[in-house]
């Protein structure tokens, strides 16, 4: 069988959150079930620097934009193929700056859907499956089945079925109306049934309504996105698909976040003995941090800056938390207003508040070996895979109780010597700091605690088991 993995990111080349991890990593575990797999992604400039002598196979192509002839480069490292397009793809950052979104995303992943197909026929690689992921790639189905196996007009693609992988319903890639021409999609296709939403052009949508199947991160969140709270306006869209829609967890990736092989970390541990490895990594993650007492319970939050992660939670409780003689760790980036917010709030309680804006992969790593509690207080989460790498590294997390944290955590319940984790109800910064106060009281309790760290480095959230359910997909599909 042969897959395009067509994805707006993917770890180790271009990373933001979760999609670039679980596109990665799928295309190596799928790759061992023995399917064909190239992944194809747009060739930022962050690629560039990271990849210094990537392959240029010599192939171009033309793809009209609004009536504008624009010109793509194919590159290639392993089985990956980068879509070369300086104009689009040559920026500090993938899709915007803190200030906002570039305001020609629309072409820029017009451009992209268009050259998945391109790379497709330059390279002779016959699809069976084209697996996209999230708005950026939202076009892909539709112009699957709009100009590429419709009647026979391309034959190479007259067999080739595709997937649409919902990473967050939150992001949907909403245009104006006029982005309907640069797609080159019939007019007729402006409608409620069609790629129309409130008068916009929904990317997302256009990939719901053409895909064979749909996939979500998670079974929760599967069942969640099709309720109005969590659908953001295309609840009702995605209940029409019926069984098309399906939730299949995220795993990570062991040969990446293993700490017993963790060459980021200053000594490595396992579930049987983690005690001494583990004191090890949070000495050093305090030092790092200026933390004046590097004795005291370090709690850390790792992730994107907004909103939805719950951020604002965990700064309106840090004057209490800081009061309780805990330390706070902060690493990620996002919205202006929460960079600033944290660096406020550094400066405020230095020597126990530390923010690093930005994500670092070899200090993500010791911040998750080396913290005690995690903190994930999102108001709502696809899947989350910061909660199942610090399970993985025996960092019990205090996490909202919706989506796959759901799947994933198990309340800690101490008379039955149960659980993984700290879990909590409502968006409300009363609720989130009841279980963080939780979290604590067990931390004091060593026997018990040790027996909660083990609990959480015995779970499997390996893609194994994932991955294969993604072949059984391709399987059923491909027979249609």
């Amino acid at each position: 069988m042969n897959v395009i993995m067509a994805a707006p990111e993917a770890f180790p080349y271009a990373k933001t959150g979760g999609l670039a991890d679980m596109a990665g990593t799928l295309a190596k575990e799928l790759s061992r079930l023995k399917i064909k797999v190239l992944l194809i992604m747009p060739f930022y400039r962050a690629v560039k620097e990271r990849v210094k002598n990537p392959e240029n196979l010599g192939k171009s192509f033309i793809v009209e934009i609004g009536g504008e002839r624009i010109a793509g480069h194919l590159y290639r490292d392993g089985n990956t193929v980068f879509i070369g397009c300086d104009r689009f793809y040559d920026r500090p950052e993938l899709y915007g700056t803190p200030s906002g979104d570039y305001p020609d995303n629309p072409h820029r992943f017009i451009f992209f859907a268009r050259a998945v197909f391109e790379a497709a026929r330059l390279l002779d690689f016959k699809p069976d499956v084209i697996h996209c992921h999230d708005w950026q790639t939202g076009l892909v189905p539709l112009f699957l089945k709009a100009f590429y196996s419709r009647n026979g007009s391309f034959p190479f693609f007259a067999k080739t079925k595709s997937v649409l992988t919902i990473h967050n319903m939150g992001y949907q890639g909403i245009f104006s109306r006029d982005v309907l021409a640069l797609t080159g999609l019939p007019a007729d296709m402006f409608t409620p049934e069609g790629i129309e939403f409130y008068g916009k052009v929904n990317f997302l949508k256009a990939g719901i309504i053409g895909a064979d199947m749909i996939t979500t991160v998670s079974p929760t969140y599967a069942g969640q996105i099709q309720e109005e709270e969590y659908g953001f306006g295309l609840e009702g869209v995605l209940r029409k698909k019926g069984g098309a829609l399906r939730g299949i967890l995220n795993g990570i990736d062991y040969s990446v976040w293993d700490p017993g092989r963790d060459g980021h970390i200053p000594e490595t541990f396992n579930r049987k003995s983690f005690v001494e490895g583990k004191a090890a990594c949070k000495k050093e993650l305090a030092s790092e941090c200026g933390f004046k007492d590097h004795d005291a319970p370090l709690v850390s939050f790792v992730g994107r800056l907004s909103y939805q992660k719950g951020v604002d939670l965990i700064s309106a409780a840090a004057g209490d938390i800081v009061s309780e003689g805990v330390n706070l760790l902060f690493l990620g980036k996002g919205d202006s207003l929460y960079q600033e917010e944290l660096k406020e709030l550094a400066g405020r309680h230095v020597g126990r508040v530390y923010a690093r804006i930005g994500y670092e992969e070899d200090f993500a790593h010791l911040v998750y070996a080396g913290s005690d509690i995690f903190l994930m207080p999102s108001r709502y989460e696809p899947c989350g895979l910061g909660q199942m790498i610090a399970l993985r590294y025996g960092t019990p997390p205090v996490a909202a109780d919706t989506g796959g944290i759901t799947d994933t955590v198990r309340n800690y319940l101490p008379l039955s010597g149960k659980g993984t984790g700290f879990l909590y109800t409502g968006d409300d910064p009363r609720s989130f700091r009841q279980a963080l106060w939780y979290a604590l009281c067990a931390y004091k309790r060593a026997d018990c605690w040790k027996g909660l760290v083990k609990r959480a480095m015995a779970e499997d959230f390996s893609w194994k088991k994932s991955a294969s359910l993604y072949k059984d997909l391709y399987d059923g599909i491909a027979g249609l």
